[in-house]
């Protein structure tokens, strides 16, 4: 498996990348706030050689709007990855199961040659989806060993610690896989 990281507003735009092969940056939440450190955060992955993703923050309702705003903030190159962080908001709300298939679309049909993932924590698979709906893949928080999600559903990502920053693993063999499945 290979390792990676999520970085958001909260980390710095100079974080290790050693033994790193893949960077989420959060990019945007719901339709006005954009990570400050969006563009030196992504600097920072591609200089190092790893894939990017981008992440957006889903609120409730709004779902055409928000994907335009995340696909119009977030970079776009080839061999990105996109993802929908689906959960409580800091208002105690969260987007249905429904909004969240139709941001995942949504974004699908607006970058169609980017791979859209869900990100999401165990119990919000387990508990509040409905629909196990993950676009292309499934991002799953749990945090437990790494790479051993309580979870029967296949996931590529998985989030295992936030400790002393979100550290992830991603299930392919090689950066060269990532590459390729990255790339529809």
């Amino acid at each position: 498996m290979l390792r990676g990281i999520d970085v958001s507003a909260y980390q710095s735009s100079s974080y290790s990348t050693e033994g790193v092969s893949f960077v989420f940056v959060k990019a945007t939440e719901g339709r006005t706030y954009v990570n400050p450190k969006l563009s030196a955060q992504t600097k920072r992955a591609r200089d190092a050689g790893c894939v990017v993703g981008f992440y957006h923050f889903l609120w409730p309702g709004n779902l055409t709007a928000q994907a335009e705003y995340f696909v119009g903030k977030a970079p776009e190159k080839a061999g990105d990855i996109l993802a929908v962080d689906w959960e409580t908001t800091g208002d105690g709300t969260h987007a249905s199961n429904a909004e969240k298939d139709r941001f995942i679309r949504k974004v699908k049909e607006l970058r169609p040659n980017h791979r859209v993932v869900l990100y999401c924590n165990r119990n919000y698979w387990l508990n509040v989806d409905d629909t196990s709906y993950a676009g292309d893949g499934l991002w799953i928080a749990d945090y437990v060993t790494a790479g051993k999600p309580r979870i029967q559903a296949k996931w590529r990502f998985h989030q295992y610690t936030d400790d002393p920053l979100d550290k992830n693993v991603a299930r392919f063999d090689t950066l060269a896989d990532l590459r390729e499945w990255a790339t529809p």
